[in-house]
């Protein structure tokens, strides 16, 4: 590393800076090549030449001889210096080589580079900043003095003359230097704040990014899975439809055998048939009499067979060949049947949903204005007293019905079609905790915190729990809803079984008890059916 001794033996002396290919004139004093040659240009009108550096005369233009040591010298010594950040200011006072500036002096409107920075004036006066060319921002233009105070109530940079004679007399001033940290230490502040708003927005948006690689990885599983399932179905109906086909073509050919076994045997009859015709004809064209009596009695058998009607292969093939000869559509449906419910006992389990068929009304939970169906599959409402005997499962104040059976665990599917006319009627349908009570203001399904339902009111759609009712929009367009429980995923799902299904609402939360499926129905002709 060069010190700083060395540095200035590797200086010019007419540029002041490094040596840019170093010549030697006869004295021994060494300068840039370029430098050297502007000064000597300078002084060929006078005959005479001097070196600017001892200032030895030559009469004739001295010979430039390369130092090639000092060329070495700069080639493979690093020398060490500020890297010198490049503003395109260039230094004043280096006219034969450009050298970017170090610092510009607002007293003396010059820029300098490091060289000629260190023997210029430090005093006061001679205030030194970034490289810059502007000089009419640093001082005020009337006063033609630098700009070294900041007047707090006008918010505006001036000068000593401003804050003594000016505008500015008898206003708070501070230095620029303590005013520019006031505003750095707010600036400060600033930064922190849009820091930490901005810390908090790449959070947000890789929480945001992680959830749609999440919605599109599992998108991508559900294809994945959905896809394998539907080729199965197809590889499944495939092999249904060969053997259906199979049951047909076999059928077909248990019918058409001894159809065709008939048929060669009644080609065969039809054939001597024709012979014994023939022979006939023969004997009936003749005309002498004679011939046609002798040859009567020698043919006795064509006359005899012809005279009994039908023969034994006739009367057996009308015995055979059944009346419509068609074949068993039933069995072809049996097995059409059976196997599709095969493929769909299958599609279920692929799916991982169990579609819950045994989902029936309890008629001991039933309030006494619900009827239910003998079926147990239908609750309606009605204004006669059913009289049923007082239970403690028994709702008393809803016209309301619970399902038989509960769900601690799995997924369950079930559908329920709701039929409803006139006016001032609601229904409700959804799930409930064993433990929701059976009487009171709060028995109501979706009116505690026991409950959730998805319920119509003149038409209108909410999702209730807690007595909190949530608007649906648009209402319902079809009469059937579908209900998916996910218990352990805690989740409690409606669709409107319309085309396309249209997803209404999911309740999550964690359940802590088993549920029942709920229905409240209460109005003119309002009822509601489980499907399956």
């Amino acid at each position: 590393m060069a010190t700083a001794d060395l540095r200035e033996e590797l200086t010019c002396p007419i540029c002041l800076s490094i040596y840019t290919d170093p010549v030697t004139l006869s004295c021994g004093h060494n300068f840039c090549l370029g430098c050297i040659e502007s000064v000597l240009g300078t002084q060929e009108g006078s005959g005479l030449y001097s070196c600017p550096e001892c200032r030895e005369t030559f009469t004739q233009k001295p010979k430039l001889h390369r130092n090639i040591a000092l060329c070495n010298v700069m080639k493979h010594l690093e020398i060490t210096q500020p890297e010198q950040k490049d503003t395109g200011v260039l230094c004043t006072y280096c006219v034969h080589s450009p050298v970017p500036a170090a610092k510009s002096c607002l007293h003396c409107e010059a820029s300098l580079c490091d060289t000629h920075l260190r023997v210029h004036s430090k005093s006061e006066e001679h205030v030194l900043t970034e490289p810059t060319t502007s000089w009419g921002n640093r001082k005020f233009s009337i006063h033609r003095e630098l700009l070294k105070y900041y007047c707090t109530e006008d918010a505006a940079c001036i000068c000593v003359s401003c804050s003594l004679v000016g505008e500015h007399r008898g206003h708070q001033v501070e230095l620029l230097n303590e005013a520019s940290e006031k505003k750095k230490k707010k600036l400060r502040n600033v930064l922190q704040k849009l820091t930490t708003k901005r810390e908090k927005t790449e959070k947000r948006v890789q929480s945001l990014q992680k959830h749609r690689r999440g919605v599109q990885e599992k998108a991508a599983g559900v294809t994945e899975r959905l896809t394998a399932l539907i080729r199965d179905i197809r590889k499944q109906l495939e092999d249904l439809e060969k053997r259906v086909l199979s049951d047909i073509t076999r059928q077909q050919e248990q019918l058409l055998l001894p159809i065709s076994d008939l048929i060669q045997q009644l080609e065969k009859e039809k054939d001597e048939l024709t012979r014994k015709m023939s022979h006939i004809e023969e004997l009936y064209n003749m005309t002498d009499p004679l011939t046609v009596l002798q040859e009567q009695e020698s043919h006795r058998d064509d006359f005899c067979g012809a005279e009994k009607g039908d023969n034994e292969v006739t009367q057996r093939g009308d015995k055979q060949v059944p009346a419509g000869g068609d074949l068993d559509e039933g069995l072809i449906s049996v097995t059409l049947y059976r196997g599709l419910a095969d493929i769909v006992t299958d599609v279920k389990r692929g799916i991982y949903m169990q579609v819950t068929s045994d989902i029936f009304l309890d008629i001991n939970t039933a309030h006494n204005n619900v009827i239910v169906s003998g079926d147990l599959k239908t609750a309606s409402c009605s204004v006669i007293n059913q009289q049923r005997p007082e239970t403690p499962e028994r709702f008393t104040d809803y016209a309301q019905v619970l399902s038989t059976r509960s769900f601690s665990s799995g997924r369950h599917y079930w559908e329920v079609q709701i039929s409803e006319s006139g006016y001032w009627r609601e229904w409700c349908v959804g799930g409930c905790y064993t433990s929701m009570g059976r009487g009171g203001d709060q028995s109501g399904i979706g009116e505690n915190n026991k409950s959730w339902c998805l319920c119509s009111y003149n038409k209108d759609l909410y999702m209730r729990h807690n007595n909190i009712n949530t608007l649906l929009h648009p209402p319902l367009s079809c009469d059937t809803v579908g209900i998916l429980l996910d218990y352990e995923a805690g989740r409690l799902t409606f669709y409107e079984l319309c085309d396309p299904i249209r997803h209404l609402h999911t309740v999550t939360v964690t359940f802590t008890e088993p549920l029942h499926a709920a229905f409240r129905v209460w109005g003119d002709d309002v009822c509601v059916r489980i499907l399956c």
